[in-house]
Formats: structure tokens, C-alpha cells, sequence
């Protein structure tokens, strides 16, 4: 099957480098706003355990689909434009989640991003248009101005998925580790071969592996990060509350001992092996793989 024309635009789209002075200073503008840890956690998902912007969508593009229909049903301006108002305020809360997320991806899907929110920007200035004209009793206009802002919501929703699912914006990227790991205890390595206090990488068969060793307690998770598949073994120890690692990409941290999340912008946990040590050597066990 032919492959729809919009799709090669994409392509051309990710690499579009003539976005990334705009993406730059986007980026900075949302670092400088959004500075509380706190609160880009939160915006991330990292409390949900997925990120939350998908989420937040759901809100004013089910408003404003709504409001489409009803302005296709006479005597139901006034329900129609409680609607648009009502996804019009749906949509900061979407956008700050939206933006929080977008400052932390891959170069090529900021690219496709910041379009995907330059067109969500325009359809959420048509639907504010739409509001003002109902109010003024300019029901024709309104409901032009909502039908032109559903089709522009459209096709920013179609750049959103194309983030998502064709460049994994937003998905965990150690979810195969279970499924590609044999069950059982396996051999590892030798205590005495791990670094005391540092972080070591070590393969299992062609799966890397983040193992950490504190005295005779061995720590090992996926090495691949669940953001953006990070390399964890190049980042950086710190206590918060228990030994953590900081991915080098993104900062996303995770607890050595349980591989959760401690702060996005990750917001799936690394998978966790246990660990046991039989005469010096080091076995590892993947709970649920395979």
C-alpha cells in the first residue's frame, strides 16, 4: 500500500534543521518558566507512572469535538459555546504538560514538535476567536471559526501521533528488557571483578546491564534508560535517600536498589534484576522475564 504524502513530509520534517534556532529558544523559555523539580515531575507524570499530556488532550479536544457537533443542532449555541470555552481552558494545563515533555526529547522530535505545538497554538486561537464571536451573537462566524479550529486541532493531533508511536515520544524504551531476558538465576560476574562505589556496565548475553556494588550489596538494572535509552552507566551517583544514577541525557533519575523513578523525565521505573552472591560469584534474576 502507497504510503500517504504527508508522511514523506515528516520525514523531511525531522530533519528540518533550519527549526532548531526556534526549537533553542523555545527550549530555554520553558526551562526558565517551568524551574521547580517539583513541578515538572508532576507535569511529566512521573506520580501517574506515564506522562500526563495524552492524558490532558483528552479534555479540550473532547470540548471542542463536541461543541462541532452540536453546532450541526439548532438551539444549542449556548450549550456549544460553554464547550469551546471549556476546552480552551483544558488546553494551558495540556500545553504546559505538552511543553515540559517536549523540552526534554531527541533533537529530531523537537523538530516535529514544535510544529505539533504551533499548530495546536492555532487551533486554540481560532476556538478563542469562535468564543468571542458567539458571545457577540455571531453564531455564523463562531461556528466557522470552531469548525476551522477542529480541522487545524486535526492535523496537529496527527503530528502528535506520529511522536508518539512512530518516534516513541513518551514511551518507555526498557519495556523489551523482560521479554528478552531468560528466567531463572544466571551468572553475572565475580564479586570481586565490580567496582566498589562506581558504576559498571556488564552484558547479558546482548542485553547491557547498570551494576552498581556497595561492599557485598550488588544493584543492577537495564542499562538502557526508559526515557530516551540513555546509557546509565555514563551518568552519575547521588543519595537521595538511597544510591540513585542520573541518566547523562536527560537527568532522569532512578533508585539504584529499585530502579523507580525519583525524578523524571522519565516516568517508567528500570527494570530491576536481584542479585544473590554463591562462592564469590555474582547471579542475577529478572522477576516475570521471558
Amino acid at each position: 500500500m502507497r504510503r500517504l504524502p504527508l508522511l514523506t513530509t515528516l520525514d523531511r520534517l525531522e530533519n528540518a534543521a533550519w527549526l532548531d534556532p526556534a526549537v533553542d529558544e523555545l527550549r530555554k523559555i520553558v526551562n526558565a518558566v517551568v524551574r521547580s523539580r517539583s513541578l515538572r515531575d508532576v507535569l511529566h507524570g512521573v506520580p501517574l507512572g506515564h506522562p500526563v499530556h495524552p492524558l490532558a488532550v483528552q479534555l479540550p479536544l473532547g470540548a471542542w469535538i463536541s461543541a462541532g457537533v452540536l453546532d450541526t443542532i439548532p438551539g444549542t449555541e449556548r450549550a456549544a459555546r460553554i464547550l469551546v470555552g471549556l476546552g480552551i481552558a483544558g488546553a494551558l494545563p495540556a500545553a504546559a504538560a505538552g511543553y515540559t515533555d517536549w523540552a526534554e526529547l531527541h533533537e529530531q522530535q523537537q523538530r516535529v514538535g514544535i510544529v505539533h505545538s504551533s499548530g495546536n497554538l492555532v487551533a486554540t486561537s481560532l476556538f478563542v476567536a469562535s468564543f468571542i464571536q458567539r458571545g457577540r451573537g455571531r453564531q455564523g462566524s463562531g461556528k466557522a471559526l470552531g469548525f476551522a479550529g477542529l480541522a487545524v486541532a486535526g492535523v496537529a493531533g496527527y503530528l502528535g501521533g506520529h511522536l508518539s508511536y512512530r518516534q516513541a515520544s513518551g514511551a518507555n524504551h526498557a519495556e523489551d528488557i523482560p521479554h528478552r531476558v531468560q528466567p531463572g538465576w544466571q551468572p553475572l560476574d565475580r564479586l570481586e571483578n565490580l567496582s566498589e562505589g562506581r558504576l559498571d556496565q556488564r552484558m547479558l548475553g546482548e542485553i547491557p546491564l547498570l551494576v552498581f556494588r556497595r561492599g557485598d550489596e550488588v544493584s543492577v538494572l537495564s542499562d538502557v534508560c526508559s526515557h530516551l535509552s540513555g546509557p546509565l552507566h555514563e551518568g552519575e551517583i547521588t543519595e537521595q535517600g538511597d544510591p540513585c544514577v542520573v541518566c547523562p541525557w536527560h537527568g532522569s533519575v532512578f533508585s539504584l536498589r529499585s530502579g523507580d523513578v525519583v525524578h523524571g523525565p522519565a516516568t517508567a521505573p528500570q527494570p530491576s534484576f536481584e542479585t544473590r552472591v554463591r562462592d564469590g560469584l555474582v547471579e542475577i534474576n529478572l522477576p516475570g522475564a521471558g
